[in-house]
């Protein structure tokens, strides 16, 4: 499993103006986002976006959802 999350996402001016992408490639996390919405499985999106590995997507996934948890945390102890 990816141990850091710069090595999930990284956000550089140079690389599409600083959007949030998968490191390594120019593919913006919001298209993974955008394609899961749309109701595309992770594999059709590895297919249309083959510089993003498999363990990207899941750390990315990952990394999201603790996000969102410590956040709910927080939201909560207000």
């Amino acid at each position: 499993m990816i141990s850091n999350h710069r090595e999930i996402v990284v956000t550089d001016a140079a690389i599409l103006g600083g959007t949030p992408v998968f490191a390594g490639t120019r593919v913006p996390v919001d298209t993974l986002l955008a394609h899961l919405k749309a109701g595309d499985t992770i594999d059709t999106f590895l297919d249309d976006f083959p510089t993003v590995s498999r363990e990207q997507v899941e750390a990315c996934l990952e990394l999201g959802m603790e996000l969102v948890a410590g956040n709910d945390t927080d939201a909560h102890s207000s």
